[in-house]
């Protein structure tokens, strides 16, 4: 009967630890959010590691975290950054690693979707790859593709010429 209850503490353990590490990991996200809503730079960048890099919604956008600190600067500088409003999460933690995926409301953007990768440092969170996506819904793709399609075709003419260097 001991090796039972033993198994049944361990595993309860185990759940409890868990749950308090996505509770974490989602409780950082949110307040990195709000640093962005708030304008609040310093609070949002040390959310991310060193190396951490930020992908936008634009094709050109894969930025380290020096180049997206650079070119959101003026936003910050404004007092307006942007606010995303999670009211989906999914959060997946194992060991010093997390990775997520969000759904985001805002203003300027509608509907988008944010996900990433974490890791855990010195017992803290940090946002090492970040991924933001706009949302399409699949009966609208026909509207939207016609949309970015001269966009599209010189972007690709233009990395065709980069690969062929």
């Amino acid at each position: 009967m001991k090796p039972l209850v033993f198994l049944f503490i361990a595993l309860f353990s185990l759940a409890s630890f868990s749950q308090n590490e996505v509770e974490q990991v989602a409780q950082m996200l949110d307040d990195w959010h709000q640093a962005a809503a708030k304008a609040n730079d310093e609070a949002y960048f040390s959310k991310m590691t060193k190396d951490a890099i930020f992908i936008g919604t634009d094709p050109t956008e894969n930025w380290t975290k020096t180049e997206f600190k650079a070119f959101s600067k003026p936003y910050f500088d404004k007092g307006t950054a942007w606010e995303f409003i999670p009211f989906e999460r999914n959060i997946y933690v194992e060991n010093n690693l997390a990775w997520f995926d969000e759904l985001l409301n805002s203003e300027h953007m509608g509907i988008c979707r944010g996900s990433g990768v974490l890791i855990k440092k010195d017992g803290k969170w940090f946002i090492k790859h970040y991924v933001l996506s706009l949302s399409v819904p699949n009966e609208k793709m026909s509207e939207i593709v016609p949309l970015k399609a001269q966009f599209e075709k010189s972007f690709l003419e233009k990395n065709q010429q980069k690969s062929n260097k």
